[in-house]
């Protein structure tokens, strides 16, 4: 079974030295699990910080995945992808990477879940949870409600699905809330460690608090 990480890092700056920067404050605190997400960089930019995140991560023993991209998530062989609702279909993703590499996909619906869960996906990202300024033409957003509501009709229509990972604007506070509902494996979390006065500390703070669900 592949390892899914409670805890997932979303790389949010720009340059490569910021993302290096980013990346490393969180692995310094304890953090194992790494998604670069450079929209709007071209090919050659992404793939040359990829290469020193990947470096960065198995330095630290952390997941390594590449958002969108999967000829960038090849060609540096990174532990899997992640993919949007507008992204390479999952199939043609697991043609071109193999069985072995991790694919993530991102939802907002039970039906979405429902699709997703016969396409071999081994995590879905749900959300957003809170309005975030990191993605453009947002999901209808969540909230609690809206996860319990989605987790509820799963379960009354008796849907087998993978991991599911809370995204968009995860905070502290919020995982409790979060984490208590049955179906949710984990969060994402972006700025609120990346904008954090200390990232590093903001890190340790999350992996304290999340190591409560890790005996699940």
């Amino acid at each position: 079974m592949k390892y899914i990480s409670r805890l997932q890092y979303i790389t949010q700056k720009t340059t490569q030295e910021e993302i290096e920067l980013e990346v490393k404050n969180y692995l310094s605190g304890g953090g194992d699990w790494v998604q670069l997400r450079m929209k709007g960089a071209t090919d050659d930019e992404y793939l040359a910080t990829a290469l020193k995140i990947k470096e960065l991560c198995y330095a630290y023993n952390a997941t390594f995945i590449i958002n969108d991209n999967v000829a960038i998530a090849i060609r540096c062989m990174a532990d899997g992808v992640h993919l949007g609702n507008g992204d390479m279909p999952t199939s043609e993703a697991r043609r071109l990477m193999g069985r072995k590499p991790i694919i993530g996909r991102t939802a907002n619906t039970a039906r979405n879940i429902e699709i997703l869960s016969n396409q071999y996906v081994d995590y879905i990202g749900l959300g957003p949870y809170k309005w975030t300024s990191t993605k453009d033409n947002l999901s209808p957003i969540l909230g609690i409600d809206g996860y319990d509501d989605i987790l509820g009709e799963l379960e009354e229509y008796n849907i087998n699905f993978p991991p599911i990972v809370a995204i968009g604007s995860v905070g502290l506070e919020d995982i409790p809330l979060l984490m208590d509902l049955e179906g949710i494996h984990g969060i994402a979390v972006s700025g609120s460690i990346a904008n954090a006065e200390n990232p590093r500390k903001a890190t340790m703070e999350f992996v304290e608090k999340m190591d409560i669900y890790n005996v699940r």
